[in-house]
């Protein structure tokens, strides 16, 4: 293989699926975190739960090391911290029995979710046609 053709593989195989991967997780995590959320309903002094990914990220990019590389043919390094975080929601409360889950924000939640997660979906099955044509050869 030349340098033309290595240059084009590692552009072939990006950091794309990667990214589309760590939201497939954050989003079927939500959804079970939802799905939870719904099932206590009427759960005792149970206080609801979302998960937050932007401010994990954010942070994580704030804090972002870069290790020096000793050759130039050396991948990059970095200590970014990837996922999300299960969060509770203490400061709230809806119901007689200390509940806080509100029922109407947790089913629009999950159909926001559900379509979040299959427009991922789409999005990486698309990468993956894209993939199979170029090693067809273009049929």
């Amino acid at each position: 293989m030349n340098d033309i053709q290595g240059e084009y593989m590692m552009k072939l195989f990006d950091s794309t699926i990667g990214t589309l991967e760590d939201a497939l997780h954050f989003s079927a995590k939500r959804n079970t975190v939802i799905s939870n959320n719904i099932a206590n309903v009427d759960t005792p002094n149970y206080k609801s739960q979302d998960v937050v990914f932007n401010d994990v990220l954010h942070n994580a990019l704030d804090r972002q090391i870069q290790a020096k590389r000793t050759d130039s043919q050396h991948l990059p390094f970095s200590t970014v911290a990837k996922g999300y975080q299960v969060i509770t929601n203490h400061n709230t409360t809806y119901s007689h029995n200390q509940n806080n889950v509100d029922m109407d924000k947790e089913m629009a939640n999950l159909a926001k979710n559900q379509i979040y997660y299959r427009s991922l979906v789409d999005r990486i099955n698309g990468k993956f046609n894209t993939l199979q044509t170029v090693v067809r050869g273009g049929r």
